[in-house]
């Protein structure tokens, strides 16, 4: 009997599970500790084409997440711009910061944002067929280097994993400092909510 109890306390014989998962266990972010990490399944059975429209996405929301949350920490550093948001004399240190912030500027501001944002989004963010892309999310499109054909493939690596890390942690950033907006308080280096 007390071997037969014991043996509860065994570690359990676990089988390696083969699913379509495995095709992407080896894919740029799939990092420790939490190795290929997708809780919602949004991979499963999915093709290479399907990882790569994720992984552009995943990117593109890291970069602007990265923007975010430096436009937060600056804003609330007090660092404005200099002038008139519009021609009625609302400067654009009488904007609050963070959402709130948002929801002051004037109409036609927003519209401005808007459209300089769909500009971006149409006409100069693309990932532009055979222009010598090497990866997913590479907007150089043949015009632009900055040194990035100089580096060698295990720096380049190294440098697409902090990208992309960077981006999940600025994503995680900005959404906690939304929510800690929403209910206030105090924040280290942010200050006042």
């Amino acid at each position: 009997a007390l071997i037969g109890s014991a043996a509860g306390f065994a570690p359990a014989q676990n089988k390696a599970a083969t699913t379509s998962l495995n095709a992407f266990e080896n894919e740029l972010g799939a990092q420790p500790p939490l190795g290929f990490f997708d809780p919602l399944g949004l991979l499963d059975d999915a093709d290479q084409e399907r990882f790569d429209r994720l992984r552009y996405v995943e990117l593109k929301h890291g970069r602007i997440s990265q923007l975010a949350f430096l436009g937060q920490i600056t804003t609330r550093a007090g660092v404005r711009l200099p002038g008139d948001i519009d021609y009625s004399g609302t400067s654009f240190g009488d904007i609050g910061e963070g959402w709130s912030g948002s929801l002051q500027v004037p109409v036609a501001g927003a519209l401005q944002i808007l459209a300089f944002v769909g500009f971006l989004e149409l006409g100069v963010m693309k990932d532009i067929e055979g222009t010598g892309n090497e990866h997913v999310g590479d907007f150089r499109n043949g015009a632009l280097d900055y040194g990035w054909d100089t580096f060698d493939e295990e720096t380049k690596l190294s440098k697409r994993a902090i990208e992309l890390n960077n981006g999940r942690a600025a994503m995680m950033g900005i959404l906690g400092l939304m929510v800690h907006e929403q209910l206030g308080g105090d924040l280290p280096i942010v200050g006042s909510m």
